[in-house]
């Protein structure tokens, strides 16, 4: 009698390879220029030295340009993205020109009580910058909530709808579209980071 015998076996692979989606990146380096007179007014020597800004330096550019610490800034203001007419949120967009978004409170639901939000920061550390406590907006009418913005800057004010100064930052919630009624509190906290 014989024995035959065979091993049966199997393998498969697969890999997934996916977009690395869209992110934004700022960075913050330094360089210093560096030359050599002599005594006779020649020039001895010239160096370039290229380096990356220390996380203090970061803290004091964050300090001075949003806490206005060396400076008056005028604002930030926070307010509210309206889902009314809502399209997009672009790197592009200014105070003056945010032709897919609409900001929420006082044309486009849902209101709220008083002004945009006055940001007060924390001190930065590690480079980054936050609020001090959150912001709330007392929801005064029903409507849907896309995200929020932040602007500074000579010309910003606080009045809704107003379009003067510098658009910092909007987006959008990651998670969709929030509903709201009124009484109703939406409380806001922000950081940003060099």
């Amino acid at each position: 009698m014989t024995d035959e015998r065979a091993q049966a076996r199997e393998c498969s692979d697969a890999s997934v390879i996916r977009g690395s989606g869209v992110g934004e990146r700022a960075e913050v380096h330094g360089r210093f220029e560096i030359e050599c007179v002599g005594p006779d007014g020649q020039l001895k020597w010239r160096e370039v030295i290229d380096n990356v800004v220390a996380t203090v330096g970061k803290n004091l550019a964050l300090d001075s340009f949003l806490a206005g610490s060396a400076y008056t800034v005028v604002g930030p203001y926070m307010g509210l993205v309206s889902s009314t007419s809502y399209t997009a949120v672009a790197a592009g967009d200014t105070m003056t020109s945010h032709a897919g978004w609409l900001e929420a409170g006082g044309a486009n639901a849902p209101t709220y009580s008083g002004n945009r939000k006055t940001a007060v920061w924390s001190a930065a550390s590690a480079g980054s910058k936050a609020l001090s406590a959150a912001l709330s907006f007392a929801i005064t009418s029903t409507g849907t909530v896309k995200g929020a913005f932040l602007c500074f800057g000579t010309g910003a004010s606080a009045t809704k709808d107003d379009t003067g100064g510098t658009l910092w930052s909007a987006g959008t919630f990651s998670t969709g579209d929030k509903a709201v009624v009124a009484a109703d509190t939406i409380n806001v906290s922000y950081s940003t980071s060099l």
